[in-house]
């Protein structure tokens, strides 16, 4: 994530900002598809692999998963993003909390997904803090 996205996430962070120690930031695919489109479901399968080592060795408390394509590959569903979001859901020892994409909220400004993207960010932050104190 780059440029305006990242940016976008930057102003989202709920008050405390995370250390590099406490945050790690990783993509379902490897590499770019062509023309900037959503990997194929063949393309999310080869990566797989390597998104599940890297779980494995950073052992997250919390996984907040930026837009449909991450969150409907970490749940292995087709469930859009907008009933997936705002609630904490299992994955192995973490939780995952699902969010709108920063590029959605740049394409779509309207106070409405801000709110609900905040609130998701919030979620995540109260999620992180309960677990990080066990």
């Amino acid at each position: 994530m780059r440029g305006a996205d990242h940016d976008r996430l930057r102003l989202r962070q709920p008050t405390r900002r995370l250390t590099r120690d406490e945050a790690y930031i990783c993509n379902t695919v490897k590499c770019r598809p062509p023309g900037n489109r959503n990997p194929e479901p063949d393309e999310l399968a080869a990566c797989a692999p390597f998104l599940a080592a890297q779980l494995a060795v950073i052992q997250p408390k919390v996984i907040l998963s930026l837009g449909s394509v991450a969150t409907q590959a970490l749940l292995g569903t087709k469930e859009p993003i907008g009933k997936l979001r705002g609630r904490i859901h299992p994955y192995g020892s973490a939780v995952l909390i699902p969010t709108f994409h920063p590029a959605f909220l740049l394409r779509n400004p309207g106070p409405e997904y801000r709110r609900m993207a905040w609130e998701d960010l919030k979620l995540a932050k109260r999620e992180y803090d309960r677990r990080r104190t066990k």
